[in-house]
């Protein structure tokens, strides 16, 4: 009875032990108090003393956390950078006498990430970038994938804030072959989110802009990703299945299961075959009664169009503030500007009013506005009838304007431009435009139209101009393309409906 009795003493005394490490001290819990109030400095000290108590009683983990609230609070609160560096000597002493192994690399990792971000606050690149490295270090040693992921994310804020766009490419690629090597494809979309929050947040420019590039060809790409996934994943199910079969058929038994597997099996693929030809012929259809339309919707999702439009706006007032002069700026600005009017036109679902217009004098109006554009000598002739039609003035005004400003640029002296109106129906009539000079290869004719298909340097302009055209023929219930019968240079052709 006496041994039970002291045995069920030592329980409760070991137990006690153990709750009392796991919970928080007073002085931590008055340190959380102080610095929910807003009294840093005081906060600041209780966190010190809290940091004592627990490297005293050897719970260097809680010391270790106390430690680094400090350390926070004496570098962002009053720039206190040197007695911000001597805590973290002492916790380093700390951990270096109480701990061993994986757990002392993780808690040596987190003093150097408190380093190099202090570093960074106080514009000493050079050391920032050392305790990246150190950082590196002790992730590997520590063993722990999210504290490599965590360094190389640092890293990559790192190089893209220093405007060093390909290193930090190359560190961002190494961290997404991490995740995509798991298939975790959504920590990778919320890595480029944090990205673009980490830039705004920062006013970083550049991290914003090489991130949304990046993300727009991630998201593109991704679809691809998870369609070779289950292909795989397929392969792999018939592979095993094989094997199994194989291993089986060495009794009758197993010789009739395999085949009643393996009619099961050709069953299954019969019925997905029936299904995915009925679906292959439901989109055959879908697609020639919808014609283009899908396929430019489907690849400029509403999704994809809202977080442009939102990437574009919160870059706006940033961009207003530079001087405007600057070709460089002029061109972002050009450029946030045609995001945002492309962003409009694939997520509105307003109606497209039309108003009865004179064709002729409307034709002539646009070519006098590009005639001072064109070269020397060449002929700019209006092929349009004395008659009205119901259009968008606005819209067909905006097309036909960029794509006669186009024809300037690319038709040599002694060239042609031509405008030209003709009535296809009673209800369909067309707008072509023709230039003669080089015309645009074939391969690259349907790319025209598509936004975002490269990284292009701004200045030289964003191709987002005949992407806007298309989207803006498309509200109207219309199309823009190119004549392919067309072969003395090039000649587009706006379709439209009447009401």
């Amino acid at each position: 009875m006496t041994r039970k009795f002291l045995f069920l003493c030592l329980s409760l005394f070991f137990f006690s032990m153990n709750m009392m490490a796991q919970e928080k001290s007073s002085l931590q819990s008055q340190a959380e108090v102080q610095k929910g109030k807003g009294n840093l400095v005081n906060a600041r000290a209780f966190y010190v003393r809290a940091y004592e108590d627990y490297a005293k009683k050897g719970n260097v983990k809680q010391g270790v956390e106390c430690g680094l609230n400090a350390v926070e609070l004496y570098y962002k609160g009053d720039n206190l950078y040197r007695e911000g560096f001597d805590l973290l000597r002492r916790i380093d002493q700390s951990i270096d006498s109480k701990c061993k192994g994986e757990e002392r690399e993780t808690l040596h990792y987190r003093t150097a990430k408190i380093r190099y971000e202090m570093y960074l606050k106080m514009g000493k690149n050079e050391e920032a970038l050392g305790q990246l490295n150190t950082m590196e270090k002790y992730a590997k040693a520590s063993n722990d994938s999210k504290l490599t992921g965590d360094q190389l994310y640092n890293k990559t804020i790192y190089h893209y804030t220093m405007g060093q766009n390909e290193k930090g490419d190359a560190t961002f690629r190494t961290m997404t072959a991490q995740l995509l090597a798991t298939k975790e494809y959504d920590k990778v979309d919320k890595m480029y989110e944090t990205l673009i929050d980490n830039g705004r947040r920062n006013n970083n420019t550049n991290l914003m802009m090489r991130t949304y590039q990046n993300y727009v060809a991630w998201k593109d790409s991704v679809g691809t990703l998870k369609v070779a996934d289950t292909i795989n994943g397929l392969k792999q199910q018939i592979a095993q299945n094989e094997a199994d079969i194989a291993d089986k058929e060495s009794s009758l038994i197993a010789r009739q299961a395999a085949i009643v597997g393996l009619s099961i099996l050709a069953a299954v693929l019969a019925a997905v075959l029936v299904l995915g030809g009925i679906l292959l012929m439901r989109n055959i259809i879908l697609i020639k009664k919808q014609k283009k339309t899908i396929k430019t919707l489907s690849e400029n999702n509403a999704l994809k169009a809202q977080f442009i439009s939102n990437i574009s706006a919160q870059l706006e007032p940033t961009l207003k503030r530079l001087d405007s002069h600057m070709p460089e700026v002029k061109a972002l600005l050009d450029f946030s500007d045609h995001i945002q009017t492309l962003s409009e036109l694939e997520s509105s679902n307003e109606k497209v009013e039309r108003e009865e217009t004179q064709l002729a004098s409307f034709c002539e109006e646009l070519m006098d506005k590009i005639r001072h554009q064109a070269r020397e000598r060449v002929v700019l002739t209006v092929d349009a009838p004395k008659m009205t039609a119901k259009i968008n003035r606005e819209m067909v005004s905006h097309i036909l304007l960029h794509l006669l400003r186009n024809a300037t640029i690319y038709t040599p002296e002694g060239g042609h431009i031509t405008l030209e109106y003709k009535k296809r129906g009673a209800h369909k009539h067309q707008f072509l435009v023709s230039n003669t000079g080089e015309s645009i290869p074939e391969e690259e004719r349907e790319n025209v139209f598509k936004p975002f298909l490269t990284v292009r340097d701004l200045t030289t302009g964003d191709g987002l101009g005949l992407p806007i055209c298309k989207q803006m023929a498309m509200k109207m219930d219309g199309d823009l393309d190119i004549d392919p019968a067309f072969t003395k240079g090039t000649r587009f052709m706006l379709h439209l409906h009447d009401d």
